[in-house]
């Protein structure tokens, strides 16, 4: 099998040619933030004829787009607040992905609504459901249906048995971390210039307007500028750093809210279907993922710092205790297989106070040359990035082409059925079971063929990774001469997610993962060690940070490792 990325190929030595390439070009437009928003704006931009740059202070998709929900959805909370709009256009951006854009990361979920009153109950939930099927995006996913307390019991046996019945529906589920980088591979074969271990430290300007931005690299520790006529801020939580540095007077702010995630086994909870729960204060999506359960979300106001969220005890006590509520065989903290926390960028009008805004988007440009978006929801991020673009664009002296971006399709979506049938001859050729060929094809969908490649070169890559069977050796090799992996921790947190699938988070795993990077990487043995025992620290401080009462107290656990590139940011300082 062979297939050609071009541009979209993010090795170390296409990094170092776009270092070049950046310092002595002029952009029609320069993106900040790496993450589905900033991503989507790339390729948004790119796909009409535009000049892009993309920069990223960290990893891609290192912050929030590597820590959402990983659904898919309308948002059922959003009809009981009558916000149509909203879930109209997120379950249009859903069957969309569901359909075209990204078939292989998008899968449709089925989730039972148990219901404990028996007639206002179900009618109350079968209208709004009823809503779902027909707001946006009817068809590509099976309408809802009505089941027996039987039924229910036949479905999710693990369910308590004080119910009348329930409702069953669908929504989708997405790997977030591999979308969003597949969309700045896919902005990237485009034409845009994509850069991630960038820090933006400044904004250059010439009498008033913004001009461009002055960036620190990260991995060789020096400085550049970068000049574009447009710069969009696209940096979610940190939206109000990138717009201090431009001035003016925005209208929008952003108030962080940390959502908590944990996962289990699947032995742990005696279901067929994933659950949507009501908690005491909001609800719980209960959602197969893989081998495991993936269970949230909290919804907490942060005041704290906004690199490394850390999960509480109190968190994870609200998890299990909300969760408790609807199951047999309650669980425990020594169920839990990993947790990981993220932080949401709701809109806060200059006002003070969060706006009805919050789970929407705001576009502004409060100073020439320069467009900031802020909050949203990962689901609506393709429109989103229409938005600003848009809005970005009525600062350039030519006329634009409207945006096209749902008719474009990402990279492993193109020629996906062929891949399968092709794949799954070479696969199993290589010795690959069916539910290995079928992961890999639901990772990268038509760019397995790449990985096909590496393996046909190198039969030992098509073998498990110790401590992580559910991942195979070519992947941390793939990573980093195709999707920009710099460090362990890329790899092992986002391009995989053994850091919270695996019974060690990882621990076990990082040595081996490491020696594949090195040679890829240019790492010596001191490089590996180095990987090695930063990686390993950094688990441990999460889990410490786990067994806090608070925020202030978890933080100050979590931070002692920092980021790799943060440290080097923090150094410069």
């Amino acid at each position: 099998m062979t297939t050609s990325t071009g541009t979209a190929t993010l090795s170390l030595q296409a990094r170092a040619e776009t270092i070049d390439r950046m310092a002595r070009s002029d952009y029609d437009v320069l993106v900040i933030g790496g993450g589905v928003t900033g991503a989507g704006a790339a390729l948004d931009a790119a796909s009409r004829g535009l000049s892009v740059a993309l920069v990223e202070m960290r990893d891609w998709a290192a912050g929030t787009s590597s820590r959402s929900g990983k659904l898919i959805h309308g948002g059922l909370r959003y009809l009981e607040q009558f916000n149509f709009r909203l879930v109209r256009e997120a379950l249009h951006e859903r069957s969309l992905m569901l359909e075209k854009l990204c078939p292989h990361l998008v899968k449709p979920i089925q989730f039972v609504y148990p219901l404990r009153h028996r007639v206002w109950e179900r009618a109350y939930v079968g209208a709004g459901l009823l809503l779902y099927d027909t707001l946006g995006g009817a068809g590509a996913v099976p309408r809802h249906r009505h089941l027996t307390r039987r039924a229910v019991r036949s479905l999710s046996p693990g369910i308590k048995l004080d119910l009348v019945g329930a409702l069953t529906f669908y929504d989708a589920q997405v790997d977030d971390s591999r979308h969003t980088l597949e969309l700045v591979r896919t902005a990237a074969s485009r034409g845009a210039d994509v850069l991630s271990a960038v820090k933006v430290v400044g904004l250059v300007k010439q009498h008033g307007v913004v001009t461009g931005v002055r960036l620190h690299d990260l991995e060789a520790d020096r400085a550049f500028e970068v000049t574009a006529r447009q710069v969009i801020n696209a940096t979610g939580v940190w939206s109000d750093q990138i717009q201090a540095m431009a001035g003016g007077r925005p209208m929008f702010h952003v108030q962080a809210s940390k959502g908590v995630h944990i996962l289990v086994p699947r032995t742990k909870i005696d279901s067929a279907v994933s659950m949507f729960v009501r908690a005491e204060d909001s609800v719980l999506f209960v959602r197969t993922w893989g081998r495991h359960w993936l269970i949230g979300t909290t919804d907490t106001a942060w005041d704290e710092g906004l690199d490394h969220p850390a999960a509480t005890s109190a968190d994870v006590d609200y998890l299990l205790r909300n969760l408790n509520r609807v199951l047999e065989v309650e669980l425990t903290r020594d169920d839990i297989a990993g947790v990981f926390a993220g932080l949401r960028p709701l809109v806060k009008g200059s006002a003070g106070t969060t706006s009805k805004l919050s789970r929407e988007h705001a576009v502004e440009s409060p100073v020439p040359g320069f467009t900031s978006i802020v909050g949203g929801k990962y689901t609506t991020y393709r429109v989103m990035a229409k938005d600003v673009v848009d809005r970005a664009v009525k600062g350039l002296d030519r006329p634009v082409a409207p945006s096209d971006t749902e008719n474009i399709p990402l990279l492993g979506a193109v020629g996906l059925e062929n891949a399968r049938q092709s794949f799954s001859r070479s696969g199993a050729a290589r010795g690959l079971t069916q539910p290995q060929i079928e992961r890999l094809l639901g990772r990268y969908g038509s760019l397995v063929a790449d990985l096909d490649d590496l393996m046909a070169r190198r039969p030992d890559l098509a073998k498990p990774i110790g401590g992580a069977a559910d991942y195979l050796r070519v992947e941390p090799v793939y990573a980093a001469t195709h999707e920009g992996a710099l460090h362990l921790d890329d790899v092992l947190t986002r391009r995989t997610h053994i850091a919270i699938e695996a019974e060690d988070h990882g621990r076990t795993a990082a040595a081996e993962v490491a020696a594949l990077m090195a040679p890829e990487l240019g790492w010596d043995e001191s490089r590996v060690a180095e990987e090695v025992a930063h990686y390993r620290a950094r688990a441990e401080a999460e889990l410490a940070a786990q067994q806090m009462p608070d925020d202030e107290s978890a933080m100050r656990v979590r931070n002692a490792v920092r980021d790799v590139r943060l440290m080097v940011a923090d150094r410069s300082q």
